[in-house]
């Protein structure tokens, strides 16, 4: 689909007087050219950014106009909620009249334009980067770097929403609590030692950031750790220094998924400023151990975090003033102790340092003190740099480098020291007991358009995997894949924003346009400058082999198809549509399991994943004691047949006549070749078993070949006794 088309079919009404005149801008483009016999001149050009500068200006006005709008309707709909939640209000008889759903359809409306706005953003700036492009490819005139500081001037593209998303969630989950919110610590993550969960992660596209925050915030609140303070950038920045050595050790065991496999890295919250660092270390489990992986970790103050890696401040020292004070149990203090005194000798004894630093900033949503549903959105995550494997110490003897803060997105950073990572990541914890399932509405967002599933996806391991590329053989199944545009095409959803819908309202043909925009499948076929994501900066040389490209615009992406039938199931009118439903439902997840693919027509699939040359890609392969044991009983049944050919053999060469001892010869041969074989798939499977590869394990060739003897040695003696 073209641009102008996609446009036109994703216009908001309200706001179709300020989008970009990308039809008129390509006119304009297309007559001067043609009145001009091709020949593009300084004058047309001028004239042509005049027109540019233009739309940017309504466009930005138009921006600034609405953003300062939304933020007073988000402070006017704050004083409401806190005078229907005050206490003098709850203890009145006034407290009968507060309709709660009013307040709650209000700030339903506010979140649709907040996802309104954005939309409106991101559309213009992709229209912008179409007819740039379209420019520079016509005239032969490079537009594009003049008109980017243009751009950068008047920055649309780039507000951010997160301040506002904390506020709305403050207030929506007051609302939707009638006043009554969920108590409890929310500072409880923070201070967790050890903890298991269930973590399932997804990649999310630039473009539907700001929308998957509007979504889940209706259902989950924002967990603020500070609610004395006002929300600011800092507070959500997260940064993490991952330890390895110079063979990579720690990488290659957690890449393998080995049993026991170990990350550690030291984390602090928020700024630079931070002065207490938590020293964290991650273990991965077999499930056949009957154990979880976990993740254990205490704070230390950074002023001793090099003497602590050196060991010249010693475990006794970190945890004396700790024991003095008592607020922990002996038991918990000797946990603690014995997980420093562990992690200590790991960073001596295997010489490990600083190697890669991760940084994003975190929107965490949960209840305050209940963990059972728990989900986190990193955005702007960058991967840096802090080895010194090539003879250049960036840290320069101190456990982390000085040279770069929070300021994303570290422009004074060598291109080969940086990887900044082109989606944002969610995931999603999940504690819930044995037989129960999650939450509807977490099963309708991941089996949205707005999330793409990458199971056991690692920041640090894919912080290695590029910015060490030369030093590493094996690289996770993901990264050969990331030319692949993740994007697609939008499904109709119980999850979408939608406006609230009262009976009184007259204006039925706004919620009749929205609810059509909502429900269109519409997919743009995109170029270069979309594909470097929304407000991105894209690079004109690429230093990183595996820096994620979007070249391939066919892809078409798996959607759920259980979801849809549920609906269909809910909402039939009659018994007959709810039976046929179901019906439908248990053959597709019978055929299908719970992903239904759609392919349209002329689409071409590239499944084919290849490994960069001198590269191999790793795929963890679960092995457990059971699969050892299952190998020998296959083998061992496999001689008992050989027993039972080799004794019809003897029987008939010791006790036949000289015919049937002729026979004997092709049982013999039988037994014979499936002791050989069998023999040499069992030796092959061991090893390929303990070495963890993903191969086919399934015996194609000795079931064939037996039979195959078996049945030309049976015809043999039935010859045989026939002459």
């Amino acid at each position: 689909m073209k641009f102008g088309e996609h446009l036109n079919r994703s216009l908001i009404r309200e706001y179709s007087y300020y989008y970009i005149s990308y039809d008129d801008l390509k006119i304009e483009l297309e007559q001067n050219l043609e009145e001009n016999n091709g020949i593009w001149t300084s004058d047309l050009e001028t004239e042509f950014l005049e027109s540019l500068e233009g739309e940017l200006d309504k466009i930005y006005t138009f921006c600034k106009v609405k953003h300062n709008q939304v933020i007073r309707r988000v402070n006017e709909a704050a004083e409401k909620v806190h005078v229907a939640v005050s206490p003098s209000m709850k203890s009145s008889q006034d407290a009968v009249s507060v309709d709660f759903e009013v307040l709650e359809e209000e700030l339903s409306d506010i979140i649709a334009d907040v996802h309104d706005l954005a939309k409106f953003a991101r559309l213009n700036y992709t229209g912008f980067q179409k007819i740039i492009k379209k420019h520079d490819k016509k005239t032969k005139f490079i537009l594009k770097p003049i008109f980017q500081v243009c751009m950068d001037a008047k920055p649309f593209f780039k507000e951010n929403y997160d301040d506002l998303v904390v506020k709305i969630s403050r207030l929506y989950d007051l609302v939707r609590t009638k006043g009554n919110p969920t108590q409890g610590d929310s500072t409880s993550g923070g201070k967790q030692q050890n903890f298991v969960r269930q973590t399932t992660k997804y990649w999310v596209h630039p473009e539907n950031i700001t929308e998957l925050k509007l979504i889940i915030l209706k259902h989950l609140p924002v967990l603020v750790f500070n609610t004395n303070k006002e929300f600011e950038k800092e507070d959500s920045a997260i940064t993490s220094i991952y330890f390895d050595n110079e063979n990579l050790d720690l990488y290659y065991g957690r890449l393998r998924k080995d049993e026991g496999a170990e990350a550690h890295r030291l984390r602090w919250y928020g700024g630079m400023s931070s002065s207490t660092i938590f020293v964290e270390r991650k273990t991965h489990r077999e499930d056949w151990t009957g154990e979880k992986s976990v993740k254990a970790r205490f704070a230390l103050k950074e002023r001793y975090v090099n003497d602590f890696l050196r060991g010249d401040y010693t475990v006794e020292q970190a945890f004396a003033k700790m024991r003095h004070e008592g607020k922990k149990s002996p038991q918990e203090l000797e946990s603690l102790e014995a997980l420093a005194s562990e992690i200590q000798y790991a960073v001596i004894k295997r010489q490990l340092r600083p190697v890669m630093r991760s940084f994003y900033n975190r929107t965490a949503f949960q209840l305050p003190g209940d963990a059972r549903v728990r989900i986190s959105l990193d955005t702007e995550l960058t991967m840096v740099r802090e080895d010194n494997f090539d003879g250049y110490d960036r840290t320069n003897k101190n456990w982390r480098r000085m040279d770069i803060g929070i300021d994303w997105p570290f422009k004074q950073l060598n291109e080969m020291d940086v990887e900044r990572f082109p989606y944002a990541v969610l995931e999603v914890k999940l504690q819930t007991q044995l037989g129960t399932e999650p939450p509807e509405w977490v099963r309708e967002l991941v089996g949205s358009h707005l999330v793409e599933p990458v199971p056991k996806f690692s920041k640090f391991i894919h912080g290695v995997a590029t910015l060490l590329n030369e030093r590493v053989d094996s690289i996770p199944y993901w990264l050969p894949q990331m030319n692949v545009d993740i994007r697609k095409p939008q499904i109709q959803s119980l999850i979408n924003i939608t406006r609230p819908t009262r009976e009184d309202d007259d204006n039925d043909n706004d919620t009749e346009s929205f609810d059509e925009e909502s429900q269109a499948v519409t997919r743009n076929l995109l170029d270069i400058e979309e594909r470097t994501g929304y407000g991105a900066l894209e690079q004109q040389s690429d230093p990183h082999p595996y820096r994620m490209a979007n070249t391939n615009p066919n892809f078409v992406a798996v959607s759920t198809n259980s979801a849809r039938l549920r609906r269909k199931i809910a909402s039939a009118s009659n018994m007959f549509s709810r039976t046929y439903y179901k019906l439908y439902a248990k053959l597709d997840h019978y055929l299908n399991g719970d992903q239904f693919f759609k392919v349209p027509k002329d689409t071409v699939f590239d499944t084919e994943v290849r490994a960069p040359p001198g590269k191999s890609i790793c795929v963890p392969v679960r092995v457990e004691p059971k699969v050892y044991f299952a190998t020998e009983r296959t083998f061992l049944s496999w001689i008992n047949i050989v027993l039972l050919l080799a004794g019809i053999s003897t029987t008939m060469l010791t006790y036949g006549t000289r015919i049937t001892m002729l026979a004997s010869i092709g049982f013999f041969i039988t037994a014979l070749a499936t002791l050989i074989s069998s023999t040499i798939v069992y030796c092959r499977h061991v090893v390929n078993i303990r070495l963890k590869r993903a191969v086919d394990y399934e015996d194609t060739y000795n079931p064939p070949m037996v039979f195959g003897l078996l049945f030309v040695s049976i015809a043999f003696s039935f010859f045989c006794n026939l002459i």
